[in-house]
């Protein structure tokens, strides 16, 4: 079993900025995804943050990034900044998503004027 989210991520999925250290069991993106799913905040920031630092490069697949935003939010609805990141990520992979991005932001705002 891998130690961390991050390691397990960095295995299934590679690293761009660290090579992937070897690892003598299979992987299956199912099981990870389950991982992910019940993962607390701080270790999936910490995984996207770590294997996607700059937002735009790292090598999680889409699906995973926005599946691990969106799960990040569920745990911290009333972080803007997380939601402004969020939205950042999902900019940058596609219009498919610039509606629900573009909510976020919004919703950010309100936040940010309330406080």
């Amino acid at each position: 079993m891998h130690a961390t989210l991050t390691d397990h991520a960095r295995c299934l999925f590679g690293d761009e900025y660290r090579p992937t250290p070897p690892c003598d069991r299979q992987h299956d993106e199912d099981f990870f995804i389950e991982e992910l799913t019940f993962a607390d905040a701080d270790a999936i920031l910490a995984m996207l943050r770590e294997l996607c630092p700059n937002l735009v490069d790292g090598y999680l697949p889409v699906r995973i990034r926005n599946l691990a935003y969106r799960l990040v939010l569920l745990q911290r609805p009333d972080e803007p900044a997380l939601m402004r990141e969020a939205a950042g990520s999902l900019y940058l992979h596609g219009p498919d998503w610039d509606d629900i991005a573009a909510d976020l932001e919004r919703r950010a705002d309100v936040l940010d004027a309330a406080a």
